[in-house]
């Protein structure tokens, strides 16, 4: 496989990781600015934002308000509407970038390759076919083609409808 550059990502890799009370995802939960943090919705009990760092176009996490590190910590309104988002996003996605699947996913621990382990999220992945499988995802690179900023004003607007 060739390396494909992806420079953005050095940002987040030499970032430091100070130790916080709260995750990163509480920290955007309670943010306005949804523009700056890529929100791309907000219902009752859980929001959409896009990957700030992504691996592939169109990376999409779902995540409950409450900081949890599994499903059990969940209550059974919030595990719908955690789901009933991810379809939602899952049809904006389709709408906006006409993939031809997607990977749904989530990694529960550090250990399952889970970023922010302490708190749960659902990763939407956009697949188009020849991209091979899930691997360049979690091992590798691919190109991102779209701004972020654009990308998630097309996203807001399609699940606006």
């Amino acid at each position: 496989m060739e390396p494909l550059h992806a420079p953005w990502r050095i940002e987040y890799i030499l970032a430091p990781k100070p130790a916080l009370e709260q995750s990163l995802f509480t920290t955007i939960a309670q943010s306005s600015d949804d523009e700056a943090n890529y929100v791309v919705a907000r219902d009752k009990t859980c929001y959409a934002l896009l990957n700030k760092y992504p691996y592939t176009g169109g990376h999409l996490m779902v995540v409950p308000y409450k900081q949890t590190h599994d499903l059990n910590g969940l209550t059974e309104e919030e595990m719908a509407d955690l789901m009933k988002l991810t379809r939602r996003c899952q049809n904006a996605l389709t709408k906006v970038m006409r993939p031809d699947g997607f990977n749904l996913g989530v990694n529960l621990g550090k250990c399952a390759g889970a970023g922010i382990a302490e708190h749960l999220h659902i990763h939407i992945v956009p697949r188009w076919s020849g991209d091979t499988n899930f691997m360049p995802v979690l091992a590798s690179t691919t190109v991102v083609p779209q701004a972020l900023s654009e990308l998630a004003a097309k996203i807001r607007a399609a699940l606006a409808q």
